[in-house]
């Protein structure tokens, strides 16, 4: 008799979502699903709306990656306007981008996951938490906070808020730096240093820990996708498209963000609200692409800050002779790589005096209907669309997620922890959460949303063929 096992909602992520798993008669893995089960619609109700409000209007999309929104935007804006913004605001929205990646980065880690890591997956669910990790390691916990804090700060010092902020707008930017905060935000670098490296070192520890389990979280072939620099450095805000295999062969390259169409396709399925985004030469679903850090840190060259390439060198011999790491897993990885690439690279730009300049700002009327903007969010590269008419009226405009193009990775991670834990014999508060750990690798951001702390509430229910309920377990 078959079952459906369902897990409502997914835990420690930023959104509201549900996993089905389809069991045959022998009680063996089917079929398994990444639900999305919230519609926002954003592209929709932003129709009718002044090119210069989108910045701002786009930063509402989410309350964890807001900057991300806003800097896209703002190039959307740049490239309808036809004109290129002065070096000062190209090189404050780099800070406040790289600030972005910090303390996103800093929450997936130190709040999302490490409750698995540090107090184990098979925890109680109660204490799997922040408020766990306090009781278990109070320094390490409040080391978190501060990176994450820090980031904020920057942020704030340069949108006057940290979230949600309209600072940057189709030009360049609001404001200038404040030059009586530049000491204060450097004043930060070495504990941020020395918490990234930290950070490096216990998740070291954790593969030690966790060696049998590490290989099940989606450790299979994909494209990967993100932005280079023209040498082929990690790039983060202006770079060209380089599309790489799960071999390593590099698929395309140098390609324009504003061609991402010619490109890339999106596919929707009933079953969820998330698009399903992949490369079109390979159709869908074969053309499955991977986007976030373990494809930034895959693609790239080299890291152009030291601490930062020393260990993605020593991340890259994890793959051995393929040269490309495949297992979602490290995306933990390669995400605390780019914590501290941030913290070298936010030291770099404190230090230019461009950052001081008062030329903040191009101005320019609506020279073309249609503009794109591209940039790397924390979990990806990210793509605005947008059409206007003449007076700068938004007729439509295409969103692209960097959550959505994991999408089929995704479900296909889920698969595969799904296929390695479950038997349909039992069920357990373990393998729910290592189901669970699997969707969190990839740090997916579905909107802006909180989530219970202290009780994680899961529903898991086995039906059989005719939905008939045969047990359950809350918590």
């Amino acid at each position: 008799m078959s079952r459906t096992i369902t897990v409502s909602p997914v835990t420690r992520i930023e959104g509201h979502a549900k996993i089905t798993i389809r069991l045959d008669d022998q009680g063996n893995v089917g079929e398994a699903r990444f639900h999305v089960n919230e519609f926002r619609g954003f592209e929709k109700f932003c129709e009718g709306r002044m090119l210069w409000e989108m910045a701002g209007i786009t930063s509402r999309i989410c309350g964890i990656c807001p900057t991300s929104h806003l800097i896209t935007s703002a190039k959307a804006g740049d490239d309808i306007l036809a004109i290129d913004i002065p070096e000062t605001a190209e090189k404050l929205r780099r800070l406040i981008t790289l600030a972005q990646w910090l303390q996103s980065h800093a929450l997936s880690f130190f709040h999302l996951s490490s409750p698995d890591f540090l107090l184990g997956f098979d925890a109680d669910p109660a204490k799997r938490n922040i408020f766990g990790l306090i009781a278990l390691d109070k320094e390490f916990t409040r080391r978190g906070i501060r990176l994450r804090k820090f980031g904020q700060e920057i942020i704030e010092v340069l949108g006057t808020r940290k979230i949600h902020t309209p600072w940057a707008v189709a030009g360049g930017v609001r404001e200038p730096f404040e030059a009586s905060k530049k000491d204060y935000l450097l004043n930060w670098i070495p504990e941020a240093k020395e918490t990234a490296l930290l950070a490096l070192d216990t998740l070291k520890e954790i593969h030690v820990k966790f060696e049998h389990d590490i290989p099940n979280f989606g450790n299979f072939r994909s494209l990967f996708l993100g932005m280079v620099a023209d040498d082929g450095a990690l790039e983060y805000y202006d770079g060209k498209l380089r599309l790489m295999d799960g071999a390593g062969n590099i698929i395309e390259d140098k390609v324009d963000p504003k061609k991402y169409h010619d490109y890339f396709g999106e596919a929707v399925e009933p079953w969820s609200y998330l698009k399903f985004p992949y490369y079109r030469p390979l159709g869908y679903p074969k053309g499955m692409y991977r986007v976030g850090p373990l494809a930034r840190v895959n693609i790239c060259d080299y890291i152009d800050t030291p601490m930062a390439e020393a260990e993605r060198r020593v991340f890259k011999a994890l793959a051995g002779d393929a040269g490309v790491v495949n297992n979602s897993f490290y995306y933990h990885y390669a995400r605390l790589i780019e914590i501290l690439f941030s913290v070298e690279k936010i030291e770099m730009l404190l230090n230019d005096p461009a950052i001081l300049g008062s030329n903040i700002r191009a101005r320019a009327m609506i020279n073309r209907e249609q503009g794109i903007g591209a940039s790397e969010a924390p979990r990806g590269t990210l793509f605005h669309e947008y059409w206007v008419n003449q007076d700068g009226v938004l007729q439509k405009l295409n969103l692209i997620i960097a959550t959505a193009q994991n999408n089929l990775a995704m479900n296909r991670t889920v698969h595969q922890l799904a296929m390695q834990y479950i038997d349909g014999n039992k069920v357990t508060e373990g393998i729910l959460n290592r189901v669970e750990a699997g969707i969190r690798c990839f740090d997916p951001c579905l909107s802006c949303s909180t989530h219970a702390v202290g009780r994680m509430p899961i529903h898991l229910q086995l039906l059989d063929a005719e939905d008939h309920l045969l047990s359950e377990i809350r918590r």
